[in-house]
């Protein structure tokens, strides 16, 4: 589907371009575009392989495992359907660890890990199962405690203080992560099968 929406916008710019008389500027405007899509590409390389060896750090630490332990009550608690030292809490745990971190593309492979477990202990086959839509929830609202990844993408984009965003940040995922576990909750049973 995201490439007949590319696709769509590409003509589309090809049809503005050429309703407005002005074919010649796109030719320079795609490569200018590219070449910034490189250069924070390049930018954002240095910037993650340092977070991403300074979460190898907290790993090796016994940080992370500190961190796993603090969430498993909250876990337990979130899903009660779910055995707790099973693989799929260990994947929930893995997940919501390196999302409060701000590490979202390391946590995409434990979400993924964690809904493919799930899946495997929910009872509707086809159907989502209650702890399968909490941590959808969850995971897309999630609480952000470093926010590496826009930290990155500031300072690629030449920001004085990347880390400015801190504080708003912190307050920002609270607020999104308590919204979504109400809805949750509150949305429990209404859809019909």
């Amino acid at each position: 589907m995201i490439g007949y929406l590319w696709a769509a916008l590409i003509l589309l710019s090809f049809l503005i371009a050429a309703l407005r008389g002005d074919m010649a500027a796109l030719t320079p405007a795609i490569f200018t575009a590219a070449g910034r899509g490189v250069t924070v590409a390049l930018g954002l390389i240095g910037t993650m392989t340092f977070w991403l060896g300074i979460m190898k750090l907290l790993e090796s630490s016994g940080a992370i495992k500190l961190l796993n332990r603090a969430l498993r009550l909250p876990a337990r608690l979130l899903f009660p359907g779910i055995p707790a030292e099973g693989p799929a809490m260990n994947a929930i745990l893995m997940n919501l660890s390196a999302n409060i971190l701000g590490l979202g593309n390391a946590a995409t492979p434990f979400g993924i890990k964690a809904m493919e477990e799930m899946q495997k202990l929910n009872p509707h086959g086809s159907t989502a199962s209650n702890e399968m839509c909490t941590f959808l929830a969850l995971n897309t609202s999630s609480i952000t405690l470093i926010p590496t990844t826009v930290m990155a993408l500031r300072a690629s984009a030449g920001s004085a203080n990347p880390a400015d965003i801190l504080g708003s940040t912190v307050v920002a995922t609270l607020c999104s992560t308590v919204v979504a576990l109400i809805a949750d909750r509150l949305l429990r049973g209404k859809v019909v099968d």
